[in-house]
């Protein structure tokens, strides 16, 4: 019998491996069979990440600096992401500004994660919310917002 090319994401080194592996065929040449394999990974990686991150518990400046520390990026490496300045990245990991519709965007095809999971309300300092819902805060939590 063959060995399979891929296999159930056991780690996290090989989690990494696929990520990338992924990365590559995603802007390179398509063909059917690169489809195949680029669907077959995507379904292993998002099997891995609704084990392993728990998205819902975190609002999305928390997901950011985690997925930013799992990925190992500093700050200037999201601005570049984004195309935005360290300036403006700074003050969105400092909640002092909200993440835009393009940021959301990019930031879940670059960490292959839902919209959804940075499309969620929080607290900007000096702000109520950032969306319509009441965010996921303690009241500590708001009245050191505030």
């Amino acid at each position: 019998m063959a060995e399979l090319k891929y296999k159930v994401i056991d780690t996290e080194v090989q989690y990494f491996d696929y990520c990338n592996i992924l990365e590559q065929l995603v802007f390179g040449e398509r063909t059917p069979e690169i489809e195949d394999e680029i669907r077959l990974l995507t379904l292993l990686i998002e099997k891995w990440d609704a084990d392993h991150i728990i998205i819902n518990d975190l609002n999305p400046i928390e997901l950011l600096k985690s997925l930013m520390a799992d990925h190992k990026l500093k700050a200037v490496d999201v601005a570049g992401i984004l195309g935005i300045s360290k300036g403006l990245i700074s003050n969105i990991l400092n909640y002092k500004k909200g993440l835009s519709k393009d940021n959301i965007r990019i930031l879940a095809a670059h960490f292959k994660v839902t919209q959804e999971a940075f499309n969620q309300p929080y607290i900007l300092i000096g702000k109520k919310t950032t969306g319509d819902i009441t965010p996921k805060m303690s009241n500590t939590d708001l009245k050191k917002a505030s």
